[in-house]
């Protein structure tokens, strides 16, 4: 690792590599600013191995697949399997049996993609690499190096181990993969504190980050597993993945049909050998009937076809689902953990405000569109007239477009990377976003970046350098040749004499006022920029010298990546719903408040820090976690104790990212939601879920669906298991009063696999109900059998159990032959099924309502499909033979079919009692 001493290195480091100087680590890694010799190179890929990340063995595919039999919802589908069989039906054995191996396959395949985050994780390292050997520099695979190394990095460089700077000439490096910083970091020759946060350690670059600007030459300190890539390699592989609520209440289920099941079996055996006296065998084959009657064969798949069809509704809606269960998961996240930048903000730097030296200039807009006006006390500034209005302001618009590197294109549409504009053009940045919000304010001053630089053209240039906090260019004007300076406020109001008032007057610097106006902008979370100009004298040249002293400032530019509107309106949306929303940044403190506080995440929120949550032990840090909702500077430990902290107080936890930094907390969130357009690989492959527009918005739409989807399948086990239960009290009904079986098991089959399934599925498809994002979250430990569901199901199951029995024992007091009165037994089932559907799609709002009856178009393909599978069961010649069936007229259909009606009153009046008495 690249902040502590590493087993194995030629001499211990006297301090966290960070902390020490350039001099110390070459001495303590035996090497010199001229690299290491072929023989010390052989020494240190014999000690450290290559620059690689380890892959760890994945389990084999057999393994893979005994692992997904091992679930109590499998068991209870093969036990049907062989107890179908055991009846004789080997078609209904053999599709309950294909339903089994579909839930396998399905399984294996969804584990397979999970191992491919560590997979994308061991590719990021870079595969070359410039290196000093002998004194001669060349171009090595970056598998070779070795504690010890000099390599050279130059703009556009992915860095190859983690390094410690020895010459650094402007270096910025993009290391938000790794630790979620919004720009790139200047770095700095510097050593700095011990427990410095990792993206504070500015001496050191690390493996897998960019170089975006400068050149640099550095000694390697860490290689493959030891690097801050690999060690999140290796937090990755101790994360266990937890299962989910929705698994967590499935496999609870299971258990309770399974007892219930086996032990009504055992109970029914028992008294028909036993008190009935009737043959061993007999009973037997009556238990496995009553197994048949008992067991849900088509819930399993049901919940597949569910979830599937979250799956589809979370897409159209820009959340893109990778793991099944992560779709109704997220209905039951109490807590979402987000990322700052790109997530909840704009990933696109603006400028918010302007500071001159006795006027304040507010600037609408966001992105890098030139779409918003220039304010002044709520007054618009008109771009035509600054010159005329404010000369300081134009000055400072001007300086910002040509004291500047970047560009921005217009585009004909929007995408990556790119933010679209009010007149339907977007806008591409070509550089530094900083620069690029520069620009964009340029634009709104009415100023064609591209025009001005061809009228003043620049002549000389100091470019920007992390010692000296600014950067300077010369360019032609009337009368000379000007100078113009943009940096860091401590770094340019050293070199400044005057200050330039709105007229155009330059008047002595007030220094005090400068101070506060820089420290008002840092509170506002906003990253503060001066711009000065001064005069180059005839044949000067332009140094370090001539910008030393005597420029005049123009104005501070206040820049903030700014929070989407969407996500202020998601934020808002969650809270209502009962979801705390807490932001784990890797960015300084004071920018993740201000954009929590503008996102209304809450009032004066102080940001704890990485630092504050390495000092705390568990412990601590789950009290913390209670009370705070932002998190700045924090690395990929941090993040990984902060969810698993919220999890040991029993919150379920949605996790996003998009950093490398971010795939262990992905991995041990319950739901671990990744960016897909900034995202990283490792990110997307450790991630259940995977946002198309990395818009916070969309994970609150995907609650919102996530909870339809429990509701759906909520209301599945409602429909179904009360038919199961009907079933089997009426087998009960028959062997305790020494009766014919009312229903075979054949025709049960035919039921539970097919008229109840189709009736099943279509409540799946459910709209949301109008109050799913008012409610609080439901509680992960609460089952999916409550008291209510325990009621409805004995309440509905001895509806059916009157019902086929009645109607059964009716058709034998009339004189019908027993296979009529099993028809009919069964068609009554089938009408209280179509019935009680209607009902159940409201489980506690009354179904009479023009809505309720007209139902959906699904529903009512579904009861149609329904009655004429129904018709061919009941008259078709070889259903009859199949299934040992008769015909019915019409006397008999319409009371099969008042069996049903008389289901829905009396359950509309079980309704109306429970909302009285909840009132």
């Amino acid at each position: 690792m690249s902040d502590t001493n590493h087993p194995g290195n030629p001499s211990p480091a006297p301090a966290p590599w960070h902390a020490c100087t350039a001099q110390q680590a070459l001495q303590a890694l035996q090497s010199t600013d001229q690299g290491l010799s072929s023989g010390q190179v052989d020494e240190g890929l014999a000690r450290h191995g290559p620059n690689q990340l380890v892959a760890a063995e994945p389990p084999g595919l057999w393994r893979r697949v005994a692992m997904q039999f091992h679930n109590l919802l499998i068991y209870v589908l093969m036990a049907a399997s062989v107890t179908t069989a055991l009846v004789g039906h080997w078609l209904d054995a053999g599709v309950i049996m294909a339903v089994v191996l579909l839930n396998v396959a399905i399984g294996v395949l969804q584990e397979g993609k999970a191992e491919k985050a560590l997979q994308a994780i061991r590719h990021l390292l870079a595969p070359h690499a410039m290196v000093l050997r002998d004194g001669h520099l060349v171009e090595i695979d970056a598998a070779g190096l070795v504690p010890g190394d000099v390599v050279q990095l130059a703009s556009g460089d992915s860095v190859p181990a983690d390094v410690r700077l020895l010459v650094n000439h402007g270096l910025r490096v993009d290391e938000s993969a790794l630790t979620g910083e919004s720009v790139p970091v200047d770095k700095s020759l510097d050593p700095v504190a011990p427990a410095a946060a990792l993206g504070d350690r500015l001496c050191l670059a690390f493996a897998g980050t960019l170089v975006t600007q400068g050149q640099a030459r550095a000694v390697v300190v860490a290689t493959g597993s030891q690097t801050e890539m690999g060690r999140i390699g290796r937090l990755l592989e101790a994360v266990e993945t937890g299962t989910t609520p929705l698994l967590r209440n499935m496999a609870q289920l299971a258990r309770w049909i399974t007892l219930a099941v086996m032990a009504a079996a055992a109970l029914l055996f028992a008294f028909g050998t036993l008190v009935r006296g009737m043959p061993a065998v007999e009973m037997f084959l009556t238990a496995v009937s009553l197994a048949v009657a008992a067991i849900p064969e088509g819930l399993p798949a049901i919940m597949t076809i569910t979830l599937a069809i979250g799956v589809q509704r979370m897409a159209a809606r820009h959340a893109v689902v990778r793991r099944l269960p992560a779709v109704e998961t997220l209905g039951s996240v109490t807590v979402i953990c987000s990322d700052k930048t790109g997530t909840l903000t704009r990933n696109q730097m603006t400028v918010q405000q302007v500071v001159l030296a006795d006027q304040f200039i507010d600037v609408e807009g966001v992105g890098y569109g030139p779409d918003g006006h220039l304010r002044e006390g709520g007054r618009r500034l008109m771009a035509g007239e600054l010159f005329r209005e404010s000369p300081a302001l134009l000055a400072l618009a001007e300086a910002a477009a040509l004291c500047n590197d970047a560009s921005l294109q217009q585009r004909p549409e929007a995408g990556i990377g790119q933010a679209p504009a009010s007149n339907g053009v977007s806008w591409q940045l070509t550089g530094d976003p900083t620069e690029g919000a520069l620009l964009c304010l340029a634009m709104k001053a009415g100023i064609d970046p591209v025009e001005l630089r061809v009228e003043h053209p620049r002549l000389q240039a100091i470019p920007f350098e992390s010692e000296h906090r600014f950067m300077a260019t010369a360019h032609a004007r009337a009368g000379g040749h000007q100078v113009l300076l943009k940096g860091a406020p401590e770094s340019v109001l050293v070199r400044c004499s005057h200050q330039l008032l709105h007229s155009g007057q330059e008047v002595p610097l007030d220094v005090q006022h400068w101070n506060a106006a820089v420290e008002e902008q840092a509170r506002s979370g906003r990253r503060v920029l001066a711009l000065a100009r001064g005069q180059l004298g005839d044949g000067q040249a332009l140094n370090h010298q001539t910008v030393s002293q005597g420029l005049t400032l123009l104005g501070l530019v206040g820049i903030i990546d700014p929070p989407r509107d969407e996500a202020i309106a998601a934020v808002a949306q969650c809270r209502a719903a009962g979801i705390r929303v807490k932001m784990i940044t890797g960015d300084h403190g004071t920018t993740a408040s201000a954009i929590a506080g503008q996102l209304g995440m809450g009032e004066a929120l102080r940001a704890v820090t990485g630092p504050e949550i390495e000092a705390m032990d568990d412990e601590a840090l789950r009290q913390v976690v209670q009370d705070t909702d932002v998190f700045a500077r924090a690395s990929p430990e941090h993040k990984l104790r902060l969810v698993q902290a919220l999890q040991a107080r029993g919150e379920v936890v949605a996790m996003t990212g998009d950093g490398v930094n971010d795939a262990p907390a992905l991995k041990q969130a319950d739901v671990g939601v990744a960016m897909g357009q900034k995202g990283t690989e490792a990110a997307k492959q450790a991630g259940a879920i995977v946002l198309a527009d990395d818009n916070f918005a969309s994970i609150a739409h995907a609650v919102e669906e996530g909870r339809t989807v429990y509701d759906n399948l909520r209301k599945t086990v409602v429909f179904l298991l009360p038919i199961n239960g009907g079933e089997s009290l009426s087998l009960l009904a028959a062997v305790l009063f020494g009766l014919a079986l009312p229903v075979l098991p054949a025709q049960i089959l035919w039921v539970n696999m097919v008229s109840s399934v189709a009736l099943a599925m279509v409540l799946a498809f459910e709209p949301t109900e109008p109050d799913v994002m008012k409610r609080r979250p439901r509680p992960a430990t609460q089952a999916m059998l409550s008291s209510f569901v325990l009621w409805r199901i004995f309440l509905v199951s001895t509806l059916f159990l009157i019902g086929i029995f009645g109607i059964y024992r009716w058709a034998l007091s009339m004189g019908s032959p027993i296979e009529e009165a099993r028809t009919m037994a069964v068609n009554t089932l089938v009408a209280m099924e179509i019935f009680y559907l209607f009902s159940v799609r409201y489980l506690k709002a009354p179904s009479f309502t023009w809505r309720g009856v007209q139902g959906t178009p699904r529903v009512l393909l579904a009861v149609a499909g329904v009655l004429v599978l129904q018709a061919l069961f009941t008259y078709a010649p070889f259903m009859q033979t199949l299934f040992n069936t008769r015909s019915l007229d019409l006397v008999q259909l319409s009371l099969c079919a008042t069996a049903g009606v008389a289901v829905l009153l009396v359950l509309e009046l079980e309704k109306t009692l429970l909302r009285h008495f909840r009132r």
